[in-house]
């Protein structure tokens, strides 16, 4: 049978086949290989009674460590412009890990009842990235995220307080009570959750439930190298290659078309600040050293 593992837990995983709920066991080779089933694989399993034995993993459209969790279509960004504010400079960094990861991008600027966060959205207007304004207060946008969520993998992120978990209980009300299960019983709220789990909502998409992807994105960065950094932003896109030199880093280079549209209004300031802040970090990699 084929599945795809909602949860893993103390060696355990909890294959969806479409018809129910497999809890099963990896056979012994992954071990040897040094490979793990992750929460978002679709597996290959055989079936014993009331319990499975994982077969095989089928291949990967992308694996991230920390959470472990594999098969994100896309990353949901979760920013506001009311308390506490979200500097774009983090929308930035965790854009760049998405188009690292093979994801699909949406910032979702939520609290539109607080502040309508007009200057984000000209930032990301201007980038060409999609955006949404949503408020769970009032339900602006949520049959739009929704919809944008349908039949995906998706993963919430964003910093503290932004209301990623209203978001949720927005979107399918049975989200907010597993949820609530599941912090209580783990201590979500001091971020200590052990275990990645998939939940299910009413429109068939599926979100990764896990506190991990609050802090992942510095791990991530370190794993950029800063040549391909330019390419992660699709507002420099048609001025890559017209620069006066092949390997022009768009930092203080002469003849650089990307400087030149900074200058020239065409890329936002905040996002080429964002960018010459990410190059120094991904620079302090030296990637041959590893």
């Amino acid at each position: 049978m084929r599945g795809r593992i909602k949860k893993a837990l103390s060696g355990f995983y909890y294959v969806d086949t479409g018809e129910g709920i497999v809890t099963c066991r990896a056979r012994g080779r992954f071990r040897k290989e040094g490979v793990s089933p992750l929460v978002g694989d679709r597996v290959e399993i055989t079936v014993s009674g009331t319990e499975g034995m994982v077969d095989a993993i089928e291949p990967r459209r992308n694996v991230f460590s920390r959470p472990a969790v594999a098969n994100i279509d896309q990353l949901v960004i979760v920013a506001s412009n009311a308390i506490p504010q979200t500097d774009p400079y983090l929308i930035d960094r965790m854009t760049a890990i998405a188009a690292l990861k093979g994801c699909e991008v949406l910032i979702c600027i939520n609290k539109s009842d607080l502040d309508h966060a007009d200057e984000l959205c000209a930032i990301y207007e201007k980038a060409g990235l999609p955006f949404l304004l949503t408020s769970a207060e009032t339900g602006e946008g949520i049959a739009e995220l929704r919809e944008r969520i349908s039949g995906k993998l998706s993963a919430f992120t964003g910093n503290s307080g932004v209301g990623k978990s209203s978001l949720l209980n927005a979107l399918d009300p049975r989200f907010s009570v597993q949820v609530g299960e599941v912090s209580q019983a783990l201590g979500r709220g001091r971020h200590t959750t052990r275990h990645v789990e998939l939940y299910e909502l009413e429109s068939g998409s599926y979100i990764a439930d896990t506190p991990g992807f609050a802090s992942f994105e510095v791990e991530m960065m370190c794993t950029i190298a800063k040549e391909r950094l330019q390419f992660d932003f699709p507002d420099f896109d048609k001025y890559i290659g017209s620069c006066r030199f092949s390997d022009c880093a768009h930092l203080k280079e002469p003849g650089c078309a990307v400087t030149q549209a900074v200058a020239a209004g065409e890329i936002g300031q905040s996002r080429y600040r964002s960018y010459t802040r990410l190059y120094e970090m991904c620079a302090q990699h030296k990637f041959w050293e590893k």
